[in-house]
C-alpha cells in the first residue's frame, strides 16, 4: 500500500512538473511573440492614423477633429480605454457630414502621453478644455461621455456652463454610480492593475485583445489598435485616476447637478447593480431630459449604433428649435 502511494505521489509530481514546464514554455513564447510584434507595431504608434497631437502641460494630448456643422460633439471615453479614437471611429463617422465631431484622448489614453501629474477631475477637465483650444475647437460643446467620463462631463457643466450646450450620455456614469466605493475598495484594485500590466508585458493581453477588435477595421486600424492596447492597457496614469474617485465624487455631489438639455442613452444595466435606477434618479433632477432605454451591454454605441445614432439626431434636431 505504501509503495502504491509513493508511486502515485511520484506520478503526480511528474505531472505537476510537466504542467509547470509547459506553462513556462507557453509564457516565454507569448512574451517573445509580444516583444517581436511590438517592435513591428512601433511605427503605428509613431504615425497616428487619425487625429493630431496638441501640447498640454508640457506633454502631448491626442485629439480627433472632423466635420463641420452647427453643433460640436465631443466624445469622451470610458475608464482605461486604450484606443478611444479607434473605438469611436466607426460610430462617429455617421455624424461628420452634419456636425463637427471631436474625440479627446486623455493622458494615458490612446495616442496621448502618460504623465506623472495629478489626475483629479478638475485637472482632467482643465486639460480637456486646453486640448480643445489648442486644436482650434471652440464651444459651446455637446459633451458625449461614455461610462466613467460622465463624472468629467457633470463637473464640466457645473463649472463652465456657458461651454456646455447639451449632454448626450452614452450609458454614462452618474456621480451616485460610485457611492459604493470607499478607500479600502479603491486600494484593493491596485493588485489587479499590477497583474494586468504583467499580463500585458507577457503578451497575454495581446491574445485576448485579438478577439475584441470590432468588425470592419482596415489593416492599419487593426495594427494601430493592437499597438495601443499592448502598450497602454492598465498603465499607471490611468490607474491614478481611481485614487481621486472619492474626492471627485464628493466635489461633484457638493454642487447642484447641471440642468442643461440632456439625452441619456441607457444600457441593460448589467455593468453594475442599480445602474438603471441611479441613472433615472439623476434624470429626475433635470428639467430638460430624454431617456432612451436599450436592451444591450454597456458599450451602447457599439452594440446598438443605429439606435444610438437615431436618438442623438432626434435630440440634436430638437436643440435647433
Amino acid at each position: 500500500m505504501v509503495k502504491i502511494m509513493e508511486k502515485a505521489l511520484r506520478l503526480t509530481g511528474r505531472i505537476l512538473l510537466g504542467i509547470v514546464w509547459v506553462t513556462a514554455v507557453l509564457l516565454l513564447a507569448s512574451f517573445v511573440n509580444n516583444k517581436t510584434r511590438s517592435v513591428l507595431e512601433k511605427k503605428y504608434l509613431d504615425n497616428q492614423i487619425y487625429g493630431q497631437k496638441v501640447e498640454v502641460d508640457g506633454a502631448d494630448m491626442s485629439v480627433y477633429v472632423a466635420g463641420e456643422g452647427e453643433h460640436t460633439l465631443v466624445f469622451m471615453a470610458g475608464a482605461g480605454d486604450p484606443a478611444p479614437i479607434l473605438g469611436y471611429k466607426s460610430f462617429i463617422d455617421r455624424f461628420e457630414k452634419d456636425y463637427k465631431v471631436v474625440v479627446i484622448e486623455k493622458f494615458g489614453y490612446g495616442y496621448s502621453d502618460e504623465t506623472d501629474g495629478p489626475r483629479d477631475v478638475g485637472t482632467r477637465v482643465r486639460q480637456d478644455r486646453e486640448a480643445l483650444k489648442a486644436a482650434g475647437v471652440e464651444g459651446p460643446y455637446v459633451l458625449c461621455p461614455h461610462s466613467y467620463s460622465g463624472l468629467e462631463t457633470v463637473y464640466w457643466a457645473q463649472s463652465f456652463p456657458d461651454e456646455v450646450e447639451a449632454i448626450i450620455g452614452l450609458d454614462m456614469a452618474v456621480p451616485a454610480s460610485y457611492d459604493m466605493y470607499d478607500e479600502e475598495s479603491i486600494r484593493s484594485q491596485a493588485p489587479s492593475y499590477f497583474w494586468n500590466r504583467v499580463g500585458r508585458e507577457a503578451g497575454i493581453v495581446r491574445l485576448i485583445a485579438v478577439n475584441s477588435i470590432p468588425d470592419g477595421y482596415s489593416d492599419d486600424e487593426v495594427n494601430s489598435y493592437m499597438a495601443l492596447v499592448c502598450t497602454r492597457y492598465c498603465n499607471k496614469t490611468v490607474e491614478r485616476e481611481g485614487n481621486y474617485l472619492i474626492s471627485d465624487r464628493t466635489l461633484i455631489e457638493s454642487k447642484k447637478m447641471p440642468d442643461v438639455p440632456t439625452l441619456l442613452i441607457i444600457s441593460d444595466g448589467t455593468i453594475a447593480d442599480g445602474w438603471i435606477d441611479l441613472t433615472n434618479a439623476y434624470a429626475s433632477s433635470i428639467s430638460d431630459v430624454t431617456t432612451v432605454q436599450l436592451n444591450c451591454g454597456h458599450s451602447v454605441y457599439r452594440y446598438e449604433p443605429d439606435k444610438c445614432g437615431n436618438a442623438m439626431r432626434e435630440f440634436l434636431n430638437g436643440l435647433e428649435k
